[in-house]
């Protein structure tokens, strides 16, 4: 039980900190977001409204991830980004568009297509992983707090 209460804090404390990382990052110089997005294969009269939207939800997923009442739904939420992430960088992998910038947050710019992919795998993996392991704590009748000072359900 204790194991996989640890399991739990450190995925999460992974993916809150990829969220909160990417969400600034992006926010903290919009402009070359936008620059970025309006280079990615996507409709234009879409990008004012994803410049916003993205890191919103990324932060979404990090509030979600926070907290124990809600912590399922920012793990099924981070999956969901991660796997719509890895699809689109599946497809930059395979040559499927012809050199697309990448509109990510900080470092992870610096990052090949292939490195991004298995980066991206990695987190996604994570939060897969993160839900099979909230979903048996619940099936166990008590949920544990993941972090210290959390109350503990039950």
């Amino acid at each position: 039980m204790k194991a996989r209460t640890a399991a739990i804090q450190v995925i999460t404390t992974l993916l809150m900190t990829l969220w909160i990382y990417t969400a600034i990052s992006k926010g903290m110089d919009m402009q070359v977001f936008r620059g970025q997005l309006l280079r990615q294969p996507i409709a234009r009269g879409t990008v004012g409204v994803l410049v916003w939207l993205l890191p919103s939800i990324e932060l979404a997923a990090a509030i979600f991830l926070m907290f124990a009442r809600t912590r399922l739904r920012g793990m099924v939420l981070s999956f969901c980004l991660m796997l719509a992430f890895t699809a689109y960088v599946g497809l930059a992998v395979a040559g499927y568009w012809k050199d697309i910038p990448c509109s990510c947050g900080g470092v992870l710019n610096r990052l090949g297509w292939k490195e991004h992919l298995w980066f991206n795998l990695f987190f996604t993996t994570l939060a897969g992983t993160g839900i099979y392991l909230l979903k048996r704590q619940r099936k166990s009748g008590l949920q544990q707090a993941a972090f210290p000072g959390e109350p503990a359900k039950g």
